[in-house]
């Protein structure tokens, strides 16, 4: 027997961390970005009062199924999933024990909570819970393409280098001996120190892409507080980690890695231009950093987030588009069509500008 709940009331989502963790961890498909500690803290930066809704399923005194939402209006009311533009991956958390029933209960309970909203879940990864809801509603229903991401097995550095061709694969290698001989030490940093550490990295990020296109929020302020409060709880639960890499006893680098059961990502990193300077390939460096972490870890998949950058490419990595579902009631079939038409016209407007830009570096703040 279901019962549900729609919660609307922050004090009361933060209440809900230790059912939602569990839940968290009883859903194989979950990423980082579903986790309690990052979706609270992303609200609490950028949650606007009146919005949230959280829909959560129960069997018993077991939460099984949750949503984690907000309402927004464009122009007509939406409901959208926490995380925001700054997430990679959004979800809906389902129990592995009880996954089908648990999403058929939770398509019903988001279609009464949604009342007059289109439900709209963007960056939903293949094979996501979401998925088993999507194929659930009884109403009408779309599936989009989403962003791209780029996806590497979770094998030693080693293994990495037998995927590349000979040539490239050598280039590598010397990159690697290089890093060697300049002396750089890495350390993951403790969690009494993660504090300084994320203010030490996101001082790096903006030197690194200083007057090369940063991504502004990753400036801001509220993204500031949001990443080292949401960290420091994520590393206590062993679903993140930040690296630092000292020459001379000097950070010059820094690597905020997020963690699932299933993959582990690089979020976010900076780098001393000095590095650039001395001809130090940072990305190879990170990559190295990642791959041996990763490899021990029991996870499947080392994923390099979204993006297309081309410097992703080098490594051969496997492209996994994300995906979009547009849900809603049957009166709202207008609605939803009208979200289609202008995914459509963006998707249209984005290969329009990738076309003009293709000679261009496709700049661009991700790493």
């Amino acid at each position: 027997m279901f019962t549900t709940e729609l919660c609307r009331d922050a004090g009361r989502f933060a209440e809900l961390a230790p059912a939602w963790d569990a839940l968290y961890r009883r859903s194989r498909t979950a990423t980082p970005f579903q986790s309690h500690s990052w979706l609270h803290s992303w609200w609490l930066s950028y949650g606007r009062p009146g919005r949230l809704r959280v829909v959560l399923v129960r069997r018993g005194e077991d939460l099984v199924a949750a949503a984690a939402l907000m309402l927004v209006h464009r122009p007509f009311p939406v409901f959208v999933q926490l995380g925001g533009s700054i997430s990679d991956f959004s979800d809906v958390l389902l129990d592995d024990g009880c996954a089908e029933a648990a999403a058929a209960a939770l398509a019903k309970a988001l279609a009464r909570a949604a009342r007059t909203a289109v439900i709209d879940l963007r960056e939903v990864r293949p094979g996501a819970a979401a998925e088993r809801v999507h194929a659930c509603w009884a109403g009408p229903r779309r599936r989009l393409a989403d962003s791209p991401c780029l996806e590497l097995p979770a094998v030693p550095m080693d293994e990495l280098l037998g995927r590349l061709p000979s040539a490239r694969a050598q280039r590598a290698r010397a990159k690697l001996r290089k890093l060697d001989s300049i002396g750089i030490d890495e350390r993951v940093v403790p969690e009494d120190e993660i504090p300084a550490a994320v203010e030490r990295l996101l001082e790096l990020h903006r030197l690194q892409w200083q007057g090369r296109g940063v991504t502004p929020e990753h400036l801001s302020a509220r993204f500031s507080e949001h990443l080292t409060r949401s960290v420091r709880s994520m590393v206590v639960c062993g679903d993140a980690m930040v690296t630092e890499f000292r020459l001379a006893g000097k950070v010059v680098a820094a690597d905020l890695t997020l963690m699932s059961s299933q993959l582990a990502g690089g979020y976010l990193y900076g780098a001393d231009p000095m590095l650039r300077a001395r001809k130090v390939d940072v990305a190879t460096m990170l990559l190295r950093s990642g791959a041996q972490q990763i490899s021990t870890s029991g996870r499947a998949t080392l994923s390099m987030l979204r993006g297309n950058e081309p410097y992703k490419h080098h490594w051969r990595p496997e492209t996994v588009c994300n995906q979009r579902f547009l849900l809603a009631r049957p009166y709202l079939a207008p609605s939803l069509q009208l979200l289609v038409a202008r995914a459509a016209g963006r998707g249209w407007a984005a290969a329009l500008v990738k076309r003009l830009r293709r000679k261009g570096d496709g700049g661009g703040d991700k790493g």
